[in-house]
């Protein structure tokens, strides 16, 4: 499984896992010039921005870390277009969810409020 194919299907995975979860999933791979938000849902009137990482191991660390600073911001940047596009006046969360995902084991973690605009 090439790099691209498996960040399809860890969003695949991630969008499973947040429906089960009771989000609603408003979008994916949402693009603003060359910044990109990989899911979109809300709950309970709340928008949720969710970045979603992908690796077949965590030997040099969990997904999770590899969503640096400048890539929060760029994310924050992109959710700002979507919210001003689509004229929406919720509350916004920003979520990753970490997958590790091999022949042995599919491993999910979802953190909820993972970063904020105020980077």
């Amino acid at each position: 499984m090439n790099h691209t194919e498996l960040g399809q299907l860890g969003e695949t995975l991630a969008e499973r896992h947040l429906k089960q979860k009771g989000y609603s999933i408003l979008g994916r791979n949402y693009r603003f010039k060359k910044l990109e938000i990989d899911i979109i849902a809300e709950m309970n009137y709340q928008l949720i921005i969710v970045e979603v990482k992908t690796r077949q191991t965590a030997e040099i660390g969990e997904p999770w870390r590899a969503v640096t600073r400048q890539k929060q911001r760029q994310i924050i940047r992109a959710a700002n277009q979507y919210i001003v596009e689509n004229n929406i006046d919720w509350e916004t969360r920003f979520d990753i969810v970490s997958i590790v995902h091999n022949s042995y084991r599919t491993a999910i973690e979802h953190i909820e409020d993972a970063f904020n605009p105020g980077l």
